[in-house]
């Protein structure tokens, strides 16, 4: 929530603005294929944030997200993690982008939270997300360019931007499913986002297992 208050009280940054544009930084490094998902990711985030009656200067800081989000996505995850803060360092080496994106707009003088907070965890969620980091994680996953379940997806997208919350629940729940039936560890990041989204429902017991 405070990183939502921040984010709306935030002036964009010269360098938030160019994105928004499709101008990535100079810094960028991510081959031709990725890019054309940050501009498929940028376009959902425009659509969603149109639908959803956002301000234009609102709707800039949603498309800029896309195009930055992976804007660190095929550079060397061990240059990665000396860059990074240390909170960051013991990640695996494909998640590492996120959070070296948000460092170098820091850098560069970007002071919206939200935005860099939605940069930094957009692949393993965040239960201090507010609207602008529930919707770049979930149009990365539904970008348009991926075959996987095309109906599901369709189906999602078409729906985030009256039931962004519903959406990304959704999507977090079958992340988790599929984690898990491959015995796979979960962050505690992520098991966070879940809890803070499914406030309100009763503990499963023992039994209910």
């Amino acid at each position: 929530f405070l990183f939502f208050l921040a984010g709306l009280q935030a002036i964009p940054h010269s360098l938030v603005e160019a994105a928004a544009r499709g101008v990535f930084p100079s810094w960028t490094e991510a081959r031709p294929g990725r890019r054309e998902h940050m501009a498929r990711v940028a376009a959902l985030l425009e659509e969603w944030a149109r639908g959803r009656g956002e301000p234009p200067a609102e709707r800039t800081r949603w498309v800029a997200a896309g195009y930055l989000h992976d804007a660190l996505r095929d550079a060397d995850p061990g240059g990665l993690r000396l860059a990074v803060d240390p909170a960051f360092r013991d990640l695996p080496g494909k998640v590492l982008h996120g959070p070296g994106v948000a460092r170098r707009l820091r850098e560069e003088g970007v002071a919206d939270e939200e935005l860099l907070h939605a940069l930094a965890y957009h692949t393993l969620g965040s239960e201090d997300f507010g609207p602008l980091g529930w919707a770049l994680y979930s149009a990365d996953f539904l970008d348009p360019g991926r075959s996987l379940r095309e109906a599901w997806r369709a189906g999602l997208r078409g729906r985030a931007s009256q039931d962004l919350e519903g959406v990304v629940r959704e999507i977090l729940q079958a992340r988790i499913r599929y984690q898990a039936e491959r015995g796979r560890p979960i962050h505690p990041r992520t098991v966070a986002f879940w809890n803070r989204l499914a406030e309100g429902e009763d503990w499963a017991s023992a039994s209910e297992v």
